[in-house]
Formats: C-alpha cells, structure tokens, sequence
C-alpha cells in the first residue's frame, strides 16, 4: 500500500480506517507470563502518570481510586477476553430430537473496545448454527460472544472469532453471525455522527448460500419484542 507523509501518519490513517492485521488478537508471546495482580499494579502506575501529565490532581478524593479501578477494570473486565483460561467451556449435545433447521440467537448484547482507539464498540450480535449430530447450550453462545467482544478489537475479526469457535465446537462450517454496532471512536470523536452503526457478517458452510443466508437475514428481522 502506498502512503504519503510520515509514519505517525500512516499509523494514524490505519486506525482512522479501522484496518485489522490479521484474524487472531495480536498478542506478545510472554502476553500471559506477568499475573493480573503484576498487570494491575503496572497499569496503575501508567494510568497514574497519564493523568498526572494531563495535569489532574490526584490528591482529589474523586480521582485518587481512578487509576486502580481502571487497571483492575482493563484486566478484570473490559480486556478479559484475552487470556485463554477465560474462555467459556461449551459443553456440545447430541441432537437426539433430530432438530435439522437452523437455530438462531439473536440479539445477544455485544460490549467491545476499538482497539485503535481503545473506545467502546457497543451493539448486537446474532449468530445461527445448523446441526450436524451436536447442540449447544444457548446461553454458551452469548458467552463465546462476550469472551471474543472482551479484548482490544476490530469488528470484522470479532465476527471471524466467533464463527471460528463454534464451528469447532459444533464440528460444523454451517455457522453464521451478524454484528450490529456502534464505534464511539466515529460517533464520539473524529467524524462524530452519532447516527450511524456499523453492520459486519461471517457466513460458514451453508450460509454462504443465498436461500440459507435469506432465511437467517428474516430471523433476524422478525420482531420478537414481548
């Protein structure tokens, strides 16, 4: 790719395009080498000198606990995602009731960060599957969606990432998600439309069919509002 104008530059440009390197969280070989009590007292430290050099004075009793809750918020919570002990066990069934239609979860709420910017990501994820012997427990599904939104990320990957994880555990291409959100990074700063959304979708197996991919597209759309 050709670029103009100096490094910072390009840096910049690749964020403001939320351009992704690869389908896996780029992570440092020794990522999981320091425990989260080791993480936690670092990140303090840092949080503490970034708002000391914006000139905060944290002597003020509302902002002397802030750099501990948001260390302990980034490894606890917001970041937890990227240690692999984290992820949820799925548990698979066999199909005894030869259910053979697609099933879907829609609607699942999908907290994420931008990880250009480190700014939230905020919307819905839906996902279907179709059986090929195997079933999952439904909420297992909100929960490798919750594991994958829970690190530094660009949105068509957490879409690949999902897929990904439930076609092993199912034993199936025949996956499918759908990803409706808002980037604070674009509603909150830069161009600031506060409107838009940012839809991304990963179809596997029989998905990539255009009847399959129909039928999940209605699922979605049917208004189950109770």
């Amino acid at each position: 790719m050709k670029t103009e104008g100096t490094l910072e530059d390009h840096f910049e440009q690749i964020g403001e395009d939320h351009i992704s390197s690869s389908e896996e969280t780029p992570l440092r070989k020794d990522a999981f080498v320091l425990s989260d009590e080791e993480k936690i007292e670092r990140i303090n430290t840092n949080v503490k000198e970034i708002m000391l050099t914006l000139g905060l004075n944290l002597d003020d009793d509302s902002l002397k606990g802030t750099p501990n809750r948001v260390a302990k918020m980034f490894v606890k919570e917001i970041f937890g995602g990227l240690h692999p002990d984290r992820k949820p066990k799925s548990s698979t069934f066999d199909n005894k009731y030869k259910y053979g239609e697609m099933l879907v979860e829609k609607n699942i709420t999908l907290y994420s960060t931008c990880e250009h910017h480190l700014l939230p990501i905020v919307g819905r994820a839906h996902v279907a599957y179709i059986s090929k012997g195997t079933v999952v427990g439904l909420s297992k599904m909100n929960r490798i969606v919750d594991y994958f939104a829970k690190r530094p990320q660009v949105q068509e990957r957490l879409n690949i990432q999902i897929v990904r994880e439930l076609q092993k555990v199912l034993g199936t291409d025949d996956v499918a998600c759908v990803i409706d959100a808002k980037h604070l990074c674009v509603n909150s700063r830069g161009i600031r439309d506060i409107e838009s959304s940012t839809v991304t979708a990963e179809y596997g197996g029989k998905f990539k069919e255009e009847a399959v991919r129909r039928e999940f597209l209605n699922f979605i759309n049917l208004d189950t509002t109770f």
